[in-house]
């Protein structure tokens, strides 16, 4: 989809996988589009649904946890589309991870025992459960990998305030351990995730995202257990499969590596488990729903003109 132009817009962003237009300084109109990225490059072809899927999870989380703390979403005209308040982020994602799973256990497997400044437990294997949950934050960066960070190095760096630090981890773990009791009545365990938080005026909103394939992992719990003892892999719902894919491939967005071609059939298979995921976390059958960039555009208009 091309940028549009929609009455009092201000900005226009143009994300990895989002188009994000801000109105009238003070909403935000997302755009999920169908691109998909993995160590942070964005991949060469579409995947069918998928920001249907990513938008359409998102604004049902979202729904589910407004008890926990403020959201940023506002109204969800299209199925690809989230309408909501511009907030001030915080440039740190909060990394929340139930179990040792990718680039926890590729940190502890290199022999690390501390992340983000946690230490982890010696004698774990990969995919166990943490005691609790942990936190190990990144910076968000504007271009390029984002970077491990400490609780420490973000206050000291001015990242946030201690005071708002304690906010948005006490958020975290709770949104956190909402999404695995959600998770759980499906079926499902959510293994690791990440939040974004932004500030308007004093308060501190949930934003972006949340629980969906792109920024979560999940696994089956049926088996999960047995599979642990017997050191088989575990079935998990997320985009790890692309990366692993990739990393097959010999690609991990390093410099002089080149996406490997993405074929008819593989893209159908991506689609496919995403919406997989969609029906097992929703617990609903998945609609598709396309619409043209003139309903898009109309829908939104209208939605926007209801803000008023």
């Amino acid at each position: 989809m091309k940028s549009l132009q929609f009455p009092q817009q201000t900005k226009f962003y143009k994300g990895k996988v989002r188009d994000v237009y801000t109105i009238d300084d003070q909403w935000l109109v997302m755009i999920a589009s169908d691109r998909i990225s993995a160590f942070d490059v964005i991949l060469p072809r579409p995947i069918p649904y998928k920001g249907q899927v990513l938008n359409q999870i998102a604004a049902y989380m979202l729904q589910a946890t407004r008890d926990i703390c403020p959201n940023w979403l506002v109204s969800v005209p299209a199925p690809n589309v989230s309408i909501g308040k511009k907030c001030v982020p915080f440039k740190i994602e909060m990394v929340v991870r139930g179990n040792l799973t990718g680039h926890a256990w590729r940190t502890y497997a290199s022999g690390k025992r501390e992340l983000c400044g946690v230490p982890l437990p010696e004698g774990m294997k990969e995919n166990d459960y943490f005691p609790t949950p942990i936190i190990t934050p990144s910076t968000k960066a504007e271009a390029g990998h984002d970077e491990d960070i400490s609780k420490e190095e973000i206050i000291a760096t001015g990242l946030a305030s201690a005071a708002d630090w304690a906010v948005l981890s006490a958020y975290a773990l709770k949104l956190f351990e909402r999404g695995k009791e959600i998770a759980a009545k499906q079926g499902l365990i959510l293994v690791d995730t990440k939040y974004e938080f932004g500030k308007i005026g004093d308060t501190i909103y949930l934003m972006d995202e949340i629980h969906t394939p792109d920024s979560s992992r999940y696994f089956y719990a049926d088996g999960f257990e047995e599979r642990q003892k017997t050191g088989e892999r575990q079935q998990q719902l997320s985009k790890e499969f692309v990366r692993e894919w990739l990393i097959a491939n010999n690609f991990m967005g390093k410099e002089g590596q080149t996406v490997p071609e993405m074929s008819d059939e593989w893209i159908n298979t991506i689609s496919k488990r995403y919406i997989e995921l969609y029906e097992k976390v929703i617990g609903e059958p998945f609609k598709p729903e396309a619409l043209n960039e003139d309903e898009t555009y109309t829908r939104v208009v209208k939605a926007l003109g209801e803000l008023k």
